[in-house]
């Protein structure tokens, strides 16, 4: 783009496309959807998930290194004035041992909270595909008829008309598991 003397214009200046009214309703009603799954997380689903986050950042590694290195110095008499307190370091096994549980406990409800809204948003998927599939059915009939309507053979190709048959989502899912199981059968199978 260029303005009246025939200089560029600065990027910075251009216009940036505004979203459309669709994608900005989809995106308030996903932010609003998760604000209210937000709130009606347990105090116990919040602490677990904080706890997770925290397990999951450099801060916690940092932790552990002063946390840990402080231990082992003080103990092998490093610290003047410091008495030796743990010279098998049981104490020291045990405490990061039940931290490993807790912390795992905690990732764990942290997943299954994951797993719980990534089976929601598969639904959702689902769902809208095959409302997609069965609107560009619909679509392609209009087509087909307006095709045939102006006498063009393009509404008799066998891929069309294979196209334009209603498709039963349990058919979809009844075929893709005999597909899975001949796949797994021959898997089993084989002498890899």
């Amino acid at each position: 783009m260029a303005d009246e003397a025939g200089k560029a214009e600065h990027p910075s200046r251009r216009r940036k496309p505004r979203p459309t009214p669709v994608i900005e309703r989809n995106v308030r009603a996903l932010v609003e959807h998760a604000a209210e799954q937000e709130k009606m997380r347990s105090t116990g689903e919040r602490i677990a998930v904080a706890i997770s986050r925290f397990a999951g950042s450099m801060k916690f590694v940092y932790f552990h290194l002063v946390f840990f290195g402080l231990w082992v110095i003080g103990d092998v008499g490093w610290i003047p004035g410091i008495p030796r307190y743990d010279t098998s370091f049981n104490v020291l096994g045990t405490v990061a041992s039940i931290e490993a549980i807790f912390v795992a406990t905690f990732v764990l409800i942290a997943q299954n909270r994951m797993s719980e809204q990534a089976a929601l948003r598969n639904q959702l998927d689902l769902q809208v595909g095959l409302l997609t599939e069965n609107e560009v059915t619909h679509v392609l009939r209009i087509v087909a008829a307006i095709s045939d309507k102006m006498g063009l053979n393009a509404a008799l190709d066998p891929e069309i008309l294979d196209l334009l048959r209603e498709i039963a989502p349990q058919d979809m899912l009844d075929k893709i598991e005999a597909e899975t199981e001949i796949v797994e059968t021959s898997r089993l199978e084989s002498p890899d």
